[in-house]
């Protein structure tokens, strides 16, 4: 008889196990899992400079670990001058698609009782200055970036 295969949602979240046996084992994160737990934890240690005034003074003070970019920015000189004081100061650059999630992980909205984000204000741009602690998704972040 085949083992029996149950999935239980862990108190982290969006880990699922699979239990077999009784062993569990953690499926592989992904990587947009892995930025938004890294923004949420850098914002948690107050790390992170939201938006373009204060990215680029965190880009040009050497302070940045990480930026992270909306490829649906709607002013082009915007992605133009990241980018290149990303490539000049030898910071890594993460593009994701939607400037609307980029600015419900940066922590730019409220939530209602249910826990859904709302009111969510947009944001083309977001710099690690500190990551906080270390955690699973930082070391898939990095190894992505690295990699």
């Amino acid at each position: 008889a085949p083992p029996s295969r149950r999935w239980l949602e862990s108190s982290r979240p969006r880990t699922l196990y699979i239990m077999e046996d009784g062993e569990a084992a953690p499926v592989a994160m992904d990587l947009t899992t892995a930025v938004k737990e890294v923004l949420k934890k850098s914002l948690i240690h107050d790390g992170l400079a939201r938006g373009l005034h204060e990215a680029v003074k965190a880009l040009d003070r050497r302070s940045a670990h990480l930026c992270v970019l909306a490829s649906d920015c709607d002013e082009p000189s915007y992605s133009q001058l990241v980018d290149a004081l990303c490539k000049e100061h030898g910071i890594k650059l993460l593009q994701v698609p939607s400037k609307m999630d980029l600015g419900e992980w940066a922590g730019l909205c409220k939530y209602d009782s249910e826990g859904n984000a709302r009111n969510v204000v947009k944001c083309s741009c977001v710099v690690v200055k500190d990551y906080g602690e270390e955690s699973e998704a930082l070391n898939v972040l990095l190894g992505h970036l690295n990699g």
